[in-house]
């Protein structure tokens, strides 16, 4: 072996270490501190732990990011990773959510990204393409909030077929349903999934929904409170301290 391929070898081993002993570390803080019900004075200590810094840098800050809510510079970036079949992330899409828009992403504190995480079956990896392709002509958010209220609340019923689905991304004024079907089908849709899952599974999660809050862990459909608690903090840690409004 030359000994260019054998420093090649050894930088890419190198790597894969460095990748291994993150994701570890990772799954380590789901299972310490990750939506256990800890309280704040115990969530600000947490919050000091470094490799915190390092999962932040999975907030992606796109600016033309479609599956995004929030300017590319907000102080805090939520990362979400989550099923459309889920019924927790359900709750959390209708009624934590959109209280959190309006408190911190209107106010520009806050800035929200979602990832496909499809677990429960070929039913939610229809829907997370289907996502994906509402998403490529504006409408992402539009067709979340149409699959949320409309979608049955049991999973695997049968109902999010390509079709079904394409019903939805019409209530969500997807403008080019021709294209809609073909992004739906499309490679580029599937690898796009392929990506989000591929990352949340990397971090250890293995139940949606799944957060990072500037790169801390929460887990599940918590109350807005502990959100809130989470949020401000994380502001507070970026140099950001307004007064919100309710």
């Amino acid at each position: 072996m030359s000994k260019v391929s054998k420093n090649s070898n050894r930088g890419l081993l190198a790597g894969a270490a460095v990748f291994a002993a993150v994701c570890l570390l990772a799954i380590a803080a789901f299972q310490l501190i990750g939506g256990n019900g800890k309280s704040e004075t115990e969530a600000a200590g947490a919050r000091t732990n470094p490799l915190f810094a390092e999962l932040a840098k999975l907030g992606r800050r796109e600016a033309n990011d479609p599956l995004a809510l929030g300017k590319v510079d907000a102080p805090v970036v939520m990362v979400e990773y989550s099923d459309f079949q889920c019924s927790f992330c359900r709750t959390f899409g209708r009624t934590i959510e959109p209280k959190l828009i309006s408190k911190y992403v209107e106010q520009g504190v806050l800035r929200i990204e979602w990832r496909n995480f499809p677990i429960f079956g070929q039913e939610s990896e229809n829907a997370a393409r289907a996502a994906w392709a509402a998403a490529q002509q504006g409408r992402f958010w539009e067709f979340h909030h149409a699959v949320q209220t409309g979608a049955p609340e049991k999973k695997n019923t049968g109902a999010l077929t390509p079709d079904r689905l394409a019903d939805f991304a019409e209530q969500a004024g997807v403008p080019n349903m021709t294209r809609f079907r073909a992004d739906q089908e499309s490679p580029a849709a599937a690898a796009a999934v392929q990506r989000d899952a591929a990352e949340a599974y990397s971090l250890g999660a293995s139940s949606t929904p799944t957060f990072l809050v500037n790169g801390r862990p929460v887990l599940g459909a918590q109350p807005i409170e502990q959100f809130s608690a989470v949020i401000d903090a994380a502001a507070k840690a970026a140099g950001n301290n307004p007064e919100y409004t309710e």
